[in-house]
This record gives structure tokens, C-alpha cells and sequence, in this order.
């Protein structure tokens, strides 16, 4: 006897992150379709392009004839509830189903299965985002490598060069940082490590993706390295104390991201320096992936 096919209503969470789009939908506690594509080309200040990429991507995903119920979508890059509710609305019209959308980080929250709390992510860049009391939606940081992005692999990146820039000018022989830099970028001396940032085309991506050499001089014993990565914990921290300075609820800290789950010198240096600012708020790294949050909020629309 062949079991009968999940009954209930079809419910699609989406999490278009700044690398990879994930999809997921279910019925009842039934996966009907998991898929995984490049985030590339997605462009949320074009809410007409941002809707029709997300229509094709459910209607390729899901199953032949399958018609979701509801459908929430966190969307790297969409910064005001207004550009949120401008894709939302769009969606709404081409899927004709209810339908929510808010930014990528804040799926974590739902994703850790709690109503309230802040959403810390420290990948490439940094952002955290929460709630005021009365549902209004809360976001600090998140300001892109050049101005900001603090403790992010980016931002580590163009701090280190900082640091060492600094030591250079003190007429400090290069250290474990600078030489790790230099070899990254491929430059044979700390001036020219300013020409190598600066001739990035993405920011972000080409600085962030160094990062691995600022945690490789801490490991060697580089008490520089070991300085900008104190700092950026810190500056993590400080996201968090900024919501809360603005009557958002921190008792819960859920953090994701590849560079602070990724790097555990990181992520230490983040607990300490938010024990310190925030007293009482817990982190708590996110566990199952972000789009679990998307289905939960898609469930709440039913």
C-alpha cells in the first residue's frame, strides 16, 4: 500500500542571501522542494525585476500545479520597510497568493524559532536588524565595505590594512598581518597594499575574501591581527547595543554568517565585548539555515 501524498497547505520560504538563493516548501512537515541557485543578478531596487525573478524561481522550484498558500521571502539588500512592501505587493499581484517580504537577516529570529530578538549576520558584511515593541523593524549597520561593514570579512580585511598602514608608518618591520596581506593581494610592500584595495571592482567580495589571512596571523601569534579581530567583536557587540539604546529587545542575539560561526577567535572576541555592552543578552548561533525563518513566517500568513 503506498502512502497517501502530504495533505494541508503548500507553504514556500525563500532566503535570497548576498551568495545563494534557497528555497524551500512544505506541507504539513513535508519537504516538497529544496532548491539552491546563485543569488547573482539580483537586483532589489527594481521591485518589477526582483518580483519576476522570485515568481520564476517558485514556479520552476515547486512541483507541476502546485499553487503555494502563502510565501515570505527575506531579501538580502532590501533596507526599508518600503522597498520591502513594494516587492511584496508586486509579488502579490503576479503569484496571487499572501505573501511577505523583509530582509535577509531577519529570518534568523523565526529561524531560531523565537518571537522576538535581534538578528546578528557577519559574512562578508554585517548588519543587525530587530523590532521595537510595537512591530516597527529596526536595522544598524550594514553600510558596505568602504564606510562600514565592522567585523565582516570585508571590513576585517580594510582594518587590518589599517593596522598595518599604522605599524608602517611607525617604522615597524613587517609582521605576521602585513606579510599575510601582501602574499593575499599579491603586493611586495605595505605602500602598495593601498593600490591593491583600491582596485577592487567589487569591494566587498575582493577584500572579504582575505580575511582568511587576518585569523591565519592571530593563529601565528600576531598580537596586531589579534587587535583588529578584538575590535571587530567589538564592533559587533556595538550593533546590538545601538538596537537596544532604541527600545529593541536584545535578550536574544541569533548570529549567522560564515565569517563569525566560521572563525571561532571571531565569534569568542563578539560574546565577550556583548557580555560587557549588553548585559543579559545571550547569543546564540543559528543552528538550521536561515530560510527555515522565511517558511515560518510564510506559516504565520495562513
Amino acid at each position: 500500500m503506498q502512502d497517501s501524498p502530504p495533505s494541508g497547505p503548500l507553504v514556500v520560504g525563500v532566503d535570497v542571501g548576498g551568495t545563494k538563493t534557497h528555497l524551500r516548501a512544505l506541507v504539513g512537515d513535508v519537504i516538497v522542494a529544496d532548491h539552491v541557485r546563485s543569488s547573482a543578478g539580483w537586483r532589489p531596487h527594481d521591485r518589477a525585476a526582483a518580483a519576476r525573478r522570485l515568481t520564476d524561481l517558485v514556479r520552476e522550484a515547486l512541483p507541476e500545479g502546485a499553487r503555494p498558500a502563502a510565501l515570505a521571502v527575506g531579501a538580502h539588500a532590501c533596507e526599508t520597510p518600503r522597498q520591502c512592501a513594494e516587492i511584496r505587493d508586486a509579488l502579490r499581484l503576479s503569484l496571487g497568493v499572501p505573501a511577505r517580504v523583509v530582509g535577509d537577516a531577519e529570518l534568523l529570529v523565526p529561524a531560531a524559532g523565537l518571537d522576538r530578538g535581534v538578528g546578528l549576520v557577519a559574512g562578508t558584511g554585517s548588519v543587525a536588524v530587530g523590532r521595537l515593541p510595537g512591530g516597527d523593524p529596526v536595522q544598524v549597520g550594514g553600510w558596505g565595505a568602504v564606510l562600514g561593514d565592522e567585523g565582516g570579512a570585508a571590513g576585517l580585511v580594510r582594518e587590518a590594512a589599517r593596522a598595518v598602514w599604522a605599524a608602517h608608518d611607525r617604522g615597524e618591520e613587517p609582521g605576521a598581518l602585513a606579510l599575510g596581506l601582501l602574499a593575499a593581494f599579491g603586493v611586495p610592500e605595505v605602500p602598495a597594499l593601498g593600490a591593491a584595495l583600491e582596485g577592487a571592482t567589487d569591494v566587498s567580495a575582493e577584500w572579504g575574501r582575505h580575511a582568511p589571512a587576518v585569523f591565519a596571523a592571530a593563529a601565528e601569534g600576531s598580537a596586531l591581527a589579534r587587535s583588529v579581530i578584538a575590535e571587530a567583536g567589538a564592533a559587533l557587540a556595538a550593533l546590538v547595543a545601538r538596537l537596544a539604546a532604541r527600545g529593541v529587545p536584545v535578550d536574544d542575539v541569533v548570529v549567522a554568517g560564515g565569517t563569525v560561526l566560521g572563525q571561532p577567535a571571531l565569534y569568542e572576541a563578539f560574546a565577550a565585548a556583548l557580555a560587557d555592552a549588553v548585559p543579559g543578552a545571550r547569543p546564540r548561533p543559528l543552528t538550521v539555515p536561515p530560510v527555515e525563518g522565511a517558511v515560518a513566517l510564510a506559516r504565520s500568513l495562513l
